[in-house]
């Protein structure tokens, strides 16, 4: 379960990938996918809020999410969209639990198909629906856009722990393409010439404007910004038909009226537009167009002539290069490539890496071997007649921005500029080395636009692919599906090297952690032990020093004594018998005249000082050091004879 901090990140990631600002919905989308970011984003991308989008319409779901009523009418709503719903019913009548549905939405040529399923199905019950639908037989589909390794029809939908939303393609390499009657018809929409009456709303203002069946909902809006100063993400249109669901179609297929169609155009409210604003914006509408008539007369303005489709022509309303020539800050310049980029072509494209071509490398290439991506180049030429369509119709599809924001770090550069192109092919060569760059410069401007995908290796930088602009959206899927799958065999080795060593390292670490702390012991120990051996030499040697100290006070008190009187002789002699708390006796004879003090030196001489131990008297019992040592022992009356016992004191 992730932590409070890490649910702030993928809360902060999931609204940034899906553009959904509402925190709240952003956060019970989260809690549906267990706060998993990938499937939280695999399902919400290409199926939101409930409102399935079909290339030619768009479709709300209501009632049951299975059965044959929602069947058929997805089928009655849009011709060219169909959906199937199968609902897959337990052999057992009881179950334990209710089963999981997922959603499907699979793409094939033009039509888009929306599939039901419970999780215990397998892919071959996919392929059966999708046979009854496009009427291709099972055996002649590859069903592509797994996010798990190899797939058949057998495995079980469970065992992917796919998300409730998924998108799938699939392809068709051993049928024909479609009839040429159909495609006869097809290019004569796409050469027809259809006019678009477009007001504004809020200066009244009313535009005739030509444009052929292959231009696109996009190149409408773009130019019209040019004529109203309504950027397109501020645009707010009416009339167009439901099945125009996505910018990048052509006129042509979107449900226009051939051959004139009105639209409505308006700004978008905002809180902190201003008064002034709008009138300075009323203004500038009138400054660009003040032709009340049927005619756009104001078309010369912008290089149109009054004969030529103001849609061929929207290239040369275009004055801004993508990136400004001799670019000394690589994020500069990318900051300018990703607004212009953003103006012409919607704010749907892949998000580019701001910053230099090293600092891509490091993104990319030298984190943790789970965290690397793939790095895409993409390399714009504004001279290439491919440009606009492989920008509009192929890196702004929802499937490969999406593919490229989850798998790739993707960096760009114009190489429209002389002196651009000169400083790309530079930085090509100390990356990719001089083969790379040699192949880069010998490509021509019609082939581009370019698209290098790279993969770091341990030693160097590896080109898996270089796809040129005249591919399909289908054929750019599977390039790069096809570069992921190289990539992630190689970033498993990497990841399990990386575990490896990692533990390696963390047994390294563990055991010189033990020898740290064994070391710290041992040292502990011997300095407790040398303490305690100084402790001990201190004490002996206090111990030594006391000793040498009593004994020398005690031969000086022996040598002060005065001789001891013999028994014949003539003077009153005292005859003390002292007894020791070792139970010995002593005994001595002294003048009854002595001092009392000549008593307490004898005994200290004996190794008992009076300060450690007092003399006691038997009958009557006292305490003898408490008397006056300067008294006599007669005044004392330990005279003629007496017995004394010493004991030491508390």
């Amino acid at each position: 379960m992730a932590s409070n901090m890490d649910r702030e990140m993928i809360l902060a990631d999931f609204q940034a990938c899906t553009g959904i600002e509402n925190i709240d919905e952003a956060i019970t989308l989260l809690e549906q996918n267990n706060w998993d970011l990938v499937a939280a984003i695999n399902g919400v991308i290409p199926q939101e809020n409930g409102i399935l989008q079909s290339e030619y319409g768009v479709e709300t779901l209501h009632g049951p999410a299975y059965g044959p009523s929602s069947h058929s009418a997805a089928a009655s709503s849009a011709p060219s969209s169909s959906s199937a719903f199968r609902h897959v019913v337990p052999s057992r009548q009881i179950v334990e639990r209710q089963p999981r549905m997922l959603d499907f939405r699979v793409e094939y040529r033009d039509r888009n198909v929306d599939v039901v399923l419970e999780d215990s199905s397998t892919v071959g019950d996919i392929k059966h629906i999708l046979e009854n639908e496009l009427q291709i037989p099972a055996s002649k589909m590859l069903l592509k856009g797994w996010k798990t390794g190899d797939v058949d029809d057998s495995t079980v939908l469970k065992s992917l722990h796919l998300p409730k939303n998924n998108s799938l393609y699939v392809l068709t390499p051993d049928l024909p393409p479609p009839s040429s009657s159909h495609s006869g018809a097809l290019q004569e929409s796409l050469n027809q010439n259809f006019m678009l009456i477009v007001t504004h709303r809020e200066v009244q203002r009313e535009y005739n404007l030509n444009f052929l069946g292959s231009s696109t909902i996009q190149e409408v809006k773009r130019n019209v910004y040019d004529l109203t100063s309504i950027p397109v993400r501020h645009q707010l249109w009416e009339g167009w038909p439901s099945s125009a669901t996505d910018d990048s179609m052509t006129l042509a297929v979107s449900g226009l009226t051939f051959p004139c169609h009105r639209l409505t155009v308006g700004r978008r409210s905002s809180p902190v537009q201003t008064r002034e604003q709008s009138e300075e914006q009323c203004t500038d509408v009138h400054m660009v167009s003040d032709s009340d008539g049927d005619d756009f007369e104001d078309a010369t303005e912008f290089g149109v002539d009054d004969g030529e489709m103001f849609g061929v022509a929207s290239s040369a309303l275009r004055k801004s290069p993508m990136m400004p020539e001799n670019a000394e800050n690589e994020g500069d310049a990318l900051l300018q490539f990703t607004a212009e980029f953003s103006s012409r072509y919607g704010d749907c494209h892949p998000v580019y890496f701001i910053g230099s071509l090293e600092a891509a490398f490091q993104e990319a290439f030298y984190g943790k071997a789970r965290d690397r991506k793939l790095l895409a180049i993409y390399l714009h030429h504004d001279e290439s007649v491919l440009t606009n369509v492989f920008c509009s119709q192929m890196l702004c599809a929802e499937s490969i921005v999406s593919y490229l924001s989850q798998n790739f770090i993707t960096w760009a550069w114009d190489m429209t500029k002389e002196a651009n192109r000169a400083r790309f092919l530079t930085m090509c060569t100390r990356h990719f080395g001089s083969v790379v760059a040699q192949t880069i410069r010998t490509q021509k401007t019609d082939q581009f636009p370019l698209f290098l995908i790279i993969m770091g290796k341990r030693s160097s930088n590896e080109v898996l692919n270089v796809i040129q602009g005249n591919t399909t959206v289908d054929e750019l899927m599977m390039r790069l599906m096809a570069a992921m799958e190289i990539f992630s065999a190689q970033q498993q080795e990497d990841i399990k090297d990386e575990d490896e060593r990692e533990a390696r390292e963390n047994v390294k670490r563990e055991q010189d952690e033990a020898y740290r702390i064994s070391l710290e012991a041992d040292r502990a120990k011997r300095e407790a032990q040398e303490r305690e051996m100084a402790e001990q030499f201190r004490l002996e040697q206090i111990r030594k020093e006391q000793e040498e100290e009593r004994e020398a006070i005690r031969l000086s008190l022996e040598q002060s004594l005065p001789p001891e009187p013999k028994e014949e002789s003539t003077e009153s002699v005292s005859k003390l018998r002292i007894r020791t708390p070792s139970g010995e006796f002593f005994e001595r004879r002294f003048l009854a005249s002595s001092k009392l003090q000549v008593v307490f030196d004898f005994v200290a001489s004996k190794g008992y000082p009076w300060e450690e131990y007092k003399l006691l008297g038997t009958f009557p019992r006292r305490d003898v050091t408490q008397l006056d040592p300067n008294k006599s022992l007669l005044e004392v009356k330990l005279y003629p004879q007496e017995t004394l016992f010493l004991e030491a004191k508390e």
